[in-house]
């Protein structure tokens, strides 16, 4: 599929239209973003050691935790098959086992971890905070390899609220898991800061 954009803004898809398209694509508000380029070294090197740690966190905790390309399927009503937001995050948590399914995650994980590049930062920031704050993603961590920080959002009385900003020489500290805390000297070791 190939969207151009006065196109995207007139036509709107469901999930039942993503799964027919080829490529790796996410669809927020019904409009389909492709996913390309590839990310970059520095954008697996960083998914892949927070994945590490992570996995090793929630291994005995009973959540799941899994790397893109995976489909978090989002809808007002429930009806997942006809859902208008679909995205990949870089990471996810999902502690409720019966969201989890062959087609991927129905409802939000309770913590998403994006990984900003050049091609996907603004929607990162915008786009995708808004959508995983209005489905109550109950924390969500944005990692800027640039400026080798992640900023760890919480669920507030209103909606997100920044917790914390954590830099390359601290341990960041999760504020849904009290006890998770992930050392950044490792995860921005020997990278460029570059996305």
């Amino acid at each position: 599929m190939d969207v151009k954009p006065t196109e995207r803004q007139k036509e709107r898809y469901t999930y039942q239209d993503y799964v027919k398209w080829d490529g790796w694509w996410e669809l927020i508000n019904g409009v389909p973003y492709n996913m390309a380029p590839a990310p970059s070294f520095v954008h697996q090197f960083i998914v892949g050691e927070l994945y590490v740690a992570l996995r090793a966190f929630f291994r005995e905790k009973g959540c799941t935790v899994v790397m893109a390309p995976f489909d978090v399927r989002l809808d007002e009503q429930a009806d997942y098959e006809q859902a208008k937001h679909v995205v990949q995050p870089d990471i996810s948590v999902i502690c409720d086992q019966s969201q989890i399914g062959s087609r991927g995650c129905d409802g939000p994980p309770d913590l998403v971890v994006e990984v900003l590049s050049p091609s996907t930062a603004l929607k990162d920031r915008n786009e995708k905070y808004m959508l995983y704050e209005q489905f109550d993603v109950k924390e969500y961590w944005i990692v800027d390899p640039l400026h080798r920080t992640v900023e760890v959002y919480g669920r507030g009385e209103k909606g997100y609220e920044k917790r914390s900003v954590f830099g390359e020489g601290d341990v960041l500290v999760s504020f849904l898991f009290a006890d998770l805390t992930v050392s950044l000297a490792g995860i921005f070791q020997n990278i460029e800061g570059e996305g």
